[in-house]
């Protein structure tokens, strides 16, 4: 059974960085799209970016190419490079396959404070 482990998140001041860290366990993701998801406060899941097992990537228009998705194969790692961060950017961000296949994990917080 894959697991999920979302990491990295944190508390930042408006126009900080983070990294942020998936790893998959169980089994190898190598073959499959994955997408970062965020849900803020309030509202529903939403999906961030995705990255296709060659590497391509898309974004939901929100990001303003203040995000990047990419990914290790060899550690079974999906990353999301977040920069110049937002107050409403504050929420939950979860890992998953796309389209959703695996269990979500616990997700890792993003705070952000302006």
């Amino acid at each position: 059974q894959v697991q999920l482990v979302e990491s990295g998140g944190g508390l930042v001041q408006a126009g900080g960085s983070l990294r942020l860290s998936c790893a998959a366990s169980g089994r190898t993701f190598s073959s499959y799209a994955m997408g970062w998801f965020r849900q803020a406060p309030g509202k529903e899941r939403e999906l961030v970016a995705v990255i296709t097992d060659g590497g391509s990537t898309t974004y939901a228009n929100f990001v303003e190419s203040r995000l990047t998705i990419s990914k290790d194969n060899a550690k079974d790692t999906v990353y999301l490079q977040m920069s110049r961060l937002k107050p409403e950017d504050t929420g939950v961000n979860l890992c998953n396959a796309h389209p959703v296949y695996y269990k979500w994990g616990q997700g890792t917080q993003v705070t952000v404070s302006s």
